[in-house]
């Protein structure tokens, strides 16, 4: 059996000794718009300047067909490339709607150690463009390729900043210059480089939205996975067509030589295969969990890190193509798709919409193509590790956990929600990177039928997740009047983005404003009243009052915890006083069953 590291580096030898040849290498060299990958034979990837230069050499060739842009600046003050591909003569977001065509956004890199599909989007690039593989994809749509999302972490090149990974030989880094996951962005949208990128899916409208990433994980044959969304979430008849996308590219790759998968193959006890495998719908911060909010597709896009550089780039290139191919044959219908399900969308007041999924209990059974291996005991780690043998290929019997159920389900407000002044610089924010409408109010206005949200427990998380610190809420929406005041804004839920909308504004919503922290201070008790005086004040109340006195005796008698806690029995009172904060646990965001005027 092989050690990892050991077979990691002999394989990136071997591998690459394998297949790469100096004639082929010399014949990727003389033609013309080649990476430096192509040109090694894909042993190796270039860097941001290679980037920029065939941009603008494929807009120089192809004017007609290609346009090089700029769509954001990175901390580091590097330029974020865009190409925009159409043979349609629709270079411009305004001219692609005006002729009603299909737009697919594919990003390379947001995890810039993982590349692969940076290298197989020029490859693909140049041979549609030459007419090599499927003459004419491109004339009823627009492909919009980002080479790099995280273009400073890709510029922070080393040999082993992907230690889990074969190929290629250097690399960039996860994150970005400022240490951002930005596949964990997608909803806060910290980083300035997802903020460009909201703002450009905002200004495209794309369609579908291709994610490209390498897994980490253990070994096994399976060289790719494809996972979609919607397929079971968000609009029905759009998880018919997510469904029917996935397969096909997947299906596309199984001819085409892969081992293709629909599913992640990650194990849901580590390195355990017999654990099985759980398949479910990501939260709203993951690119593929994003896009079904949005009545668009999300595809993520998997290579296994295990398989060697040219491979992978080649599956990628693959899955490039069928995309492509499956957005000439059916965007146009998809699309139409997408806009009846817009108008569904901004019918769900006072509707029952499940905001997150779990996995059920059921499962099948599949065949895996794994490698023979033993589970024992490290005499470095200490821990139980999983030793696999490449040598010894063997079907894998597992359970696999595809089935889910809503998980949180909230009423829709039947018409919207308030946000008061104080907090619209910080709400609307959000609110544009979504593209989620809203108006601001422009005189004082009243509501009967408004809804607050009280949190009964708020428990922010134990440390920091992508510089925030995480709230959990309990508590339920419950009738209430406030005053509205001038200046507030209205979201209305009549809007093709009101699952998206719900998703930010609704506190126990996984990825919610809320759960990120961006409220965590209402959360935060500010007035207090000391021991000494919470006394004096906790035997007036009962002396003037005989049912709150039998109230407090009966509490104190029934539940021990709180006749033990000096703080809680002393609060009890003081809850009730008028010094309280009506404030504190106020969600500072309002429902409202009726629009203002």
């Amino acid at each position: 059996m092989r050690i990892f590291a050991t077979s990691l580096i002999a394989s990136v030898i071997v591998g690459s000794a394998a297949t790469t040849t100096t004639a082929a290498a010399t014949a990727a060299a003389a033609s013309p718009l080649t990476t430096i990958s192509e040109q090694s034979g894909f042993t190796k990837t270039g860097r941001l300047a290679e980037v920029e230069a065939l941009c603008a050499a494929f807009a120089k060739k192809y004017p007609q067909w290609v346009k090089c842009e700029r769509f954001g600046t990175t901390p580091q003050g590097r330029a974020m490339p865009l190409l925009v591909i159409s043979q349609s003569g629709a270079l411009t977001p305004e001219r692609a709607k005006q002729m009603k065509l299909p737009i697919t956004l594919m990003q390379g890199g947001i995890h810039a150690g993982e590349i692969d599909g940076k290298d197989a989007g020029f490859w693909a690039l140049r041979e549609l463009l030459e007419g090599k593989r499927m003459p004419g994809v491109l004339k009823n749509q627009v492909w919009l390729f980002v080479p790099i999302f995280n273009v400073d972490g890709h510029e922070r090149f080393g040999k082993w900043n992907r230690p889990n990974q074969r190929g290629p030989v250097e690399m960039g880094w996860r994150t970005t210059a400022q240490n951002f996951n930005l596949n964990r962005e997608y909803v806060k949208a910290d980083a300035p480089e997802m903020q460009a990128m909201l703002k450009l899916i905002n200004k495209w409208d794309p369609l579908a939205v291709i994610d490209l990433h390498v897994t980490n994980g253990a070994q096994f044959e399976h060289d790719i996975g494809i996972m979609v969304q919607p397929t079971n979430a968000g609009d029905g008849e759009l998880q018919k067509a997510g469904t029917q996308f996935r397969d096909a590219v997947v299906g596309y790759l199984a001819k085409n030589g892969s081992l293709s998968l629909p599913f992640y193959p990650a194990f849901i006890e580590g390195d355990n295969p017999a654990s099985g495998i759980r398949e479910g719908v990501p939260p709203p911060r993951l690119s593929h969990g994003y896009f079904w909010l949005k009545n668009r597709f999300g595809m993520l896009v998997e290579t296994h890190s295990w398989k060697d550089y040219p491979t992978r780039v080649k599956a990628t290139r693959n899955v490039i193509v069928s995309v492509l191919e499956e957005m000439a044959k059916h965007g146009k219908a998809w699309r139409k798709l997408a806009a009846e399900a817009d108008a569904r969308t901004a019918q769900l007041a006072g509707q029952a919409v499940p905001l997150s999924y779990k996995n059920t209990t059921d499962f099948k059974e599949i065949e895996f193509r794994g490698y023979a291996y033993t589970r024992t005991q490290s005499e470095v780690s200490g821990a139980l590790m999983t030793r696999y043998d490449e040598s010894k290929p063997e079907i894998w019997k597992l359970k696999l956990f595809d089935k889910v159920a809503p998980d949180l389900v909230i009423s829709a407000p039947k018409a919207g929600y308030i946000v008061p002044p104080q907090h619209v610089e910080r709400v609307t924010r959000w609110l544009n990177l979504h593209g989620v409408r809203y108006s601001a109010l422009k005189e004082p206005v009243s509501a009967s039928d408004m809804e607050t949200f009280r949190a009964i427990k708020a428990t922010p998380s134990p440390r920091p997740v992508e510089n925030r610190q995480r709230m959990t809420l309990d508590g339920e929406w419950k009738p209430e009047q406030r005053a509205i005041p001038a200046g507030s804004l209205f979201i209305p839920i009549n809007q093709p983005a009101a699952r998206m909308a719900m998703s930010l504004l609704e506190p126990r919503a996984p990825d919610s404003l809320a759960a990120w922290g961006e409220f965590n201070i209402a959360f935060d008790k500010r007035e207090y009243m000391e021991p000494y005086v919470a006394e004096v004040v906790a035997r007036e109340m009962m002396a003037k009052d005989a049912a709150l006195a039998a109230t407090f005796a009966k509490r104190v008698a029934e539940d021990a915890e709180f006749a033990k806690s000096a703080a809680a029995r002393l609060e009890f009172f003081h809850q009730r006083h008028a010094s309280w904060d009506d404030q504190y646990n106020l969600y500072p965001v309002f429902r409202v069953g009726t629009a203002p005027r």
